[in-house]
């Protein structure tokens, strides 16, 4: 008989070659684009390890699972490509948490599970878990990949469900039988779609008469004003908005808790739409005729659109990129289905018509009340802290002011923690008036979750390698996620963490000693952590500060050591504004 040719590898001519589940899943990643992958390796995972490193994925190993799935929060924010986080099973459970950062940012993470075998499905086998039907109430897309020939199919469907639409993190469930079982490479390929590379996502275009509605109510307008929202970020149309507010006068003001739009030197940029964070935003909200709220929700961080962040006088209009957001913003005057890039660079056009004659008294006035709230917090801030009872203790908006003092333009700020978080909102928004141009910002989202500030520095850190990254972190916070640490000195990414250290969980305290009959706290305080000399011991640069004319020189010789470092800085716990709007009745009732 003829004998079978063989190929240079000595495989038969014509023979299919075999790879594992877990290759090909590495392979249907890598055919989307993905770059970056963040773990904590495991057993169950071994094939998929194997596989992202014969693609030359990079893959970097965290202490920790939550850590990871931070990890690629983080880089997907930044980046707005999405980023896997790949765990096991038992793993799955302590990723839960960063899986529900990125969902309340609509962050398109893609988590990846390797779990319990799924030809003893529901028998008990070995760390078995539902991951699946945990997964699902905090992802667009969870599923069990049940046929190896599928995987390439099932991360297309994952992918595109993460991108289109109301954007958000999906799930994987890939059971370690189908991950350790072997396939041929090209299982799945006879079937549309067969180009399975990545594609920008779809986007809505606005409906002609639905925004010419929206034009002609918007030429009609004596003072109105556009709220940005996640939707904005995540079309790429921040440059857009910047424009409309800054051609057609109209003051622009940022949905707090997520990726900043603007830098705050922007001439448009007025500060968050949050009253309690940026007092202006009350009156403007209260004396508007027209709210055009872009890419956003009317969520509790908007009040639902009611009173009396929104008066029954103004028409509330929403314009957003997927039929969820529409469906959701049920409270609107009226709704836009269009992408925000769209939308806005429709109303740059109309602004450049005869028909919009909006005058500038509106834009300027909201610019001179910016200008005297910034004056007035930094005076009363210096006026609070000169106070004998302040025992000459480092108020928190002195440090969160100071830092940015010694940081340089285009570096990055990352913000953990609770009233540090709050009192550093502010100081953002007013070294940024004062001419501070960040290369961007980065913080807990939606949910307030403490912990994510490590994870979220080092990734702006692995993205802009070239740029100085602080983090100004609650001890509290610090304590919740500083394990992640490891990973900027196992990588290399030095960052520097400033510690706010006041000895306790104080956005808590705060408001225990105003709801405690007695005027106290409880269960809320640390002992004396020499934070500054954990980082020492992992081979870092750490220094200790109780002056604030210390804070500058320290935080510039913390950068300029080209180690991770950190700033233990102690100050006194004050109550931030918006900490002390929630202890108030009266007050309360304005936020949510």
């Amino acid at each position: 008989t003829k004998p079978k040719r063989r190929n240079g590898k000595g495989r038969i001519m014509g023979e299919v070659k075999k790879i594992r589940g877990g290759a090909l899943l590495a392979r249907a990643l890598q055919e989307k684009g993905i770059e970056h992958v963040f773990t904590l390796s495991g057993g169950f995972c071994n094939p998929a390890l194997e596989g992202f490193m014969e693609c030359q994925m990079k893959v970097i190993n965290c202490p920790h699972e939550q850590v990871a799935g931070h990890f690629a929060d983080g880089h997907t924010r930044i980046t707005r490509k999405p980023a896997v986080c790949l765990v096991g099973p038992e793993g799955f459970a302590n990723a839960v948490p960063a899986m529900m950062e990125a969902w309340g940012e609509r962050s398109p993470v893609i988590f990846v599970t390797g779990s319990s075998t799924l030809k003893r499905q529901g028998s008990g086998g070995f760390k078995e878990i539902d991951d699946v039907a945990i997964a699902e109430p905090l992802t667009k897309y969870s599923a069990s990949i049940t046929d190896g020939e599928r995987i390439s199919e099932f991360v297309d469907r994952a992918y595109k469900m993460a991108i289109n639409g109301y954007p958000g993190a999906v799930h994987l469930s890939l059971p370690v039988d189908i991950m350790f079982s072997s396939f041929a490479e090209d299982s799945g390929r006879e079937e549309r779609p067969f180009d399975r590379t990545a594609h920008l996502p779809a986007k809505a275009w606005p409906e002609p008469a639905r925004l010419s509605m929206v034009l002609d109510r918007l030429a009609a307008a004596k003072r109105p004003v556009l709220i940005g929202g996640h939707g904005v970020w995540w079309s790429g149309a921040e440059s857009y908005l910047e424009e409309a507010g800054r051609k057609l006068g109209i003051p622009v003001f940022n949905i707090p808790y997520h990726q900043k739009l603007l830098g705050e030197e922007c001439e448009a940029y007025m500060g968050l739409a949050d009253i309690h964070q940026y007092h202006p935003s009350k009156d403007a909200f209260a004396e508007a005729d027209l709210v055009l709220m872009v890419g956003a929700r009317l969520d509790n961080q908007m009040n639902f659109g009611n009173p009396p962040l929104f008066p029954e006088s103004v028409d509330l209009f929403c314009i957003n990129g997927s039929h969820e957001e529409i469906d959701f913003n049920r409270a609107a005057d009226f709704a836009l289905l269009s992408d925000p890039g769209a939308f806005l660079q429709a109303v740059i056009a109309f602004g450049e018509s005869a028909d919009f004659t909006l005058p500038r008294d509106w834009f300027d006035l909201n610019r001179q009340r910016r200008a005297e709230w910034v004056a007035k917090m930094i005076a009363d801030v210096d006026a609070e802290a000169g106070q004998p009872e302040f025992g000459g203790r480092i108020h928190p908006l002195h440090l969160a002011l100071d830092v940015q003092t010694a940081m340089g333009n285009g570096d990055w700020l990352v913000i953990d923690g609770g009233n540090t978080h709050f009192w550093s909102e502010i100081a953002v928004n007013l070294a940024g008036f004062n001419g501070r141009k960040l290369g961007g910002i980065l913080h807990p989202g939606t949910f307030s979750l403490l912990g994510v500030g490590v994870s979220f520095a080092v990734s702006a850190k692995n993205v802009h390698q070239d740029s100085n990254v602080v983090l100004i972190s609650g001890d509290g916070a610090f304590l919740s996620g500083g394990l992640s640490i490891e990973a900027a000195f196992q990588e290399n990414r030095p960052i520097t963490v400033v510690i706010d250290n006041n000895g306790g969980l104080d956005c808590i305290s705060q408001q225990q000693e105003r709801l405690f009959e007695d005027g106290t706290h409880y269960a809320t305080d640390f002992r004396d952590i020499p934070f500054h000399t954990m980082f020492e011991g992992l081979g870092g640069h750490g220094e200790l500060i109780t002056r604030r004319e210390d804070i500058i020189p320290a935080v510039k010789r913390a950068m300029a050591s080209g180690k991770t470092a950190c700033v233990n800085v102690k100050v006194k716990g004050v109550i931030s504004p918006i900490v002390l709007a929630t202890t108030s009745k009266r007050d309360k009732a304005s936020i949510e």
